[in-house]
């Protein structure tokens, strides 16, 4: 997809109306630290920092739609307990959620609890009852389809095999008239029906068609299989870095490249991924947009923590940086400076900061970004903006443009990230990224600093890089007038 249709497609994509249908959860991550093993039993203690809870499943589904700015209606069932409160909460605090949940007092909400420390789950704890919802609990869910589905463009229904997915259920989709994607964690996808596309992973083809799925002709064989032992117009498989393969009934099976990032967290990336095709598909454009769609939100996913969203941003930001170069990748934004941190934290990396003008980069400041980044594990850069430059040397500064100036700083090894700032000091940088190392010249003291009072505050270091004699920009400009003379 070209740079202005996936413009156009977020565009239309603002305010269309998806019917989120299916297992509802509600996740409930605990993160720490182990520092020991306990002397009761030869296990991790887990020293409780901070506790984070969502919606799951379904109700992931509906947050990452409503995160690429649709309307959700999200049906499903809860229990009559504090976890089905809690989801009602969470439905509430997101304007774009419209809550038709049912509650059944005889079945408890399904609560997964997981405790992380340094980026690696110790133990995932479940609460839940799996027998399918019947009687008149099946009946509400039934007409709440019904309800919520006048007005909307597709439904996304997730079959986790919780028991909310139903034959009542799946018939009240169909019979709504309405485009069906269905998320099937089921053995067979023939209790479907004539669904318009079924999304398993690679892993779920091979258990639906009993067919191995790691080359392209595998997948083909797999899909070819699949598709005769169900009724479903079409089959869209999930293949992580491989992208996705599509199998259209009477149609060749068509693959999609998706665009190379680093893997961090796969949690959830299914979930966005279907939340991306549904909106696709809502605004009436080619399946073959909103597969290019789903591809790029859940290449953003895959690198994120836990079960993140993605924004419209974020997906114009990929796909922006899947046409540079290596080093035009490294330039990033104070807000996407935030989310690398985050994802280095995660996996226990020491961050560092330094920034300056780096007008006209010479031999002294590569050695000292050398010396930098000898001292952490990724290194950020903050570099002064134009205005900041001409406000701190003078007219006539800088003498290379802030681009330039980003561009080769961004090209060294020793460099990991390098963020613009146009305010007089990196102050706010500093904050944001909470650096384990700030790092300066030593022509500073310690005291002298900007941030160092912080940095040591939250437990970090300031270090000071040796200078390089005779090597300077204000020498550099100097020796260039004086040879202009001769």
């Amino acid at each position: 997809m070209d740079f202005s249709a996936l413009q156009d497609l977020i565009a239309r994509a603002s305010g269309v109306r998806v019917v989120c249908v299916g297992d509802v959860m509600v996740d409930r991550f605990v993160y720490g630290e182990v520092t020991r093993m306990s002397p009761e039993a030869p296990i991790p203690v887990l020293a409780r920092r901070r506790e984070l809870v969502m919606l799951g499943a379904s109700g992931n589904v509906a947050r990452n739609v409503s995160a690429l700015g649709g309307q959700v209606a999200l049906v499903g069932v809860i229990g009559s307990d504090a976890e089905g409160r809690e989801a009602l909460r969470l439905v509430g605090d997101d304007g774009s959620i419209e809550g038709a949940l049912v509650t059944d007092t005889a079945r408890p909400t399904t609560l997964k609890t997981r405790f992380v420390s340094g980026g690696q789950q110790l133990l995932r704890v479940d609460v839940e009852e799996t027998d399918p919802v019947s009687g008149e609990t099946a009946a509400r869910l039934a007409r709440a389809v019904r309800d919520v589905a006048p007005g909307a463009g597709v439904i996304i229904l997730s079959d986790y095999g919780k028991g909310v997915v139903t034959d009542e259920v799946i018939a009240a989709c169909r019979a709504s008239g309405l485009p069906v994607i269905v998320d099937s964690k089921a053995r067979s996808f023939s209790r479907y029906g004539a669904v318009d596309i079924i999304k398993p992973n690679a892993s779920e083809l091979a258990h639906a068609s009993g067919l191995p799925t790691g080359t392209d002709a595998e997948v083909e064989a797999a899909l070819e299989r699949a598709l005769a032992l169900c009724e479903a117009r079409a089959i869209l498989v999930t293949r992580a870095a491989q992208g996705m393969s599509l199998a259209v009934r009477g149609e060749p099976v068509r693959h999609f490249a998706g665009a190379p990032r680093e893997v961090f967290d796969v949690s959830g990336a299914g979930d966005t991924a279907i939340a991306a095709l549904g909106v696709g598909i809502a605004t009436g454009g080619p399946l073959d947009e909103a597969i290019a769609f789903a591809l790029l939100a859940s290449g953003v996913a895959v690198g994120k923590v836990g079960t993140a969203t993605v924004s419209p941003d974020e997906i114009l930001e990929a796909a922006l940086a899947a046409h540079m170069a290596a080093a035009e990748a490294k330039i990033a934004t104070p807000r996407r400076l935030v989310d690398e941190v985050a994802r280095w934290r995660a996996r226990g990396l020491r961050v560092g900061f330094t920034n300056g003008c780096f007008d006209i980069l010479h031999r002294g400041h590569v050695a000292y970004l050398s010396q930098a980044r000898g001292w952490c594990d990724r290194l950020i850069v903050g570099v002064n903006s134009d205005r900041s430059v001409r406000a701190l040397k003078g007219e006539g500064r800088p003498v290379n443009d802030l681009e330039s100036r980003a561009l080769v700083l961004a090209g060294l090894a020793s460099v990991d990230l390098v963020v613009p700032f146009d305010a007089d000091t990196p102050l706010e940088l500093i904050e944001a990224s909470r650096p384990d190392v700030l790092v300066k010249g030593a022509d500073y003291a310690e005291s002298e600093v900007v941030g160092g009072d912080l940095v040591r505050g939250w437990g970090g270091e300031v270090r000071l890089a040796a200078l390089v004699d005779g090597y300077s920009t204000t020498a550099a400009i100097l020796r260039m007038v004086g040879e202009g003379k001769q």
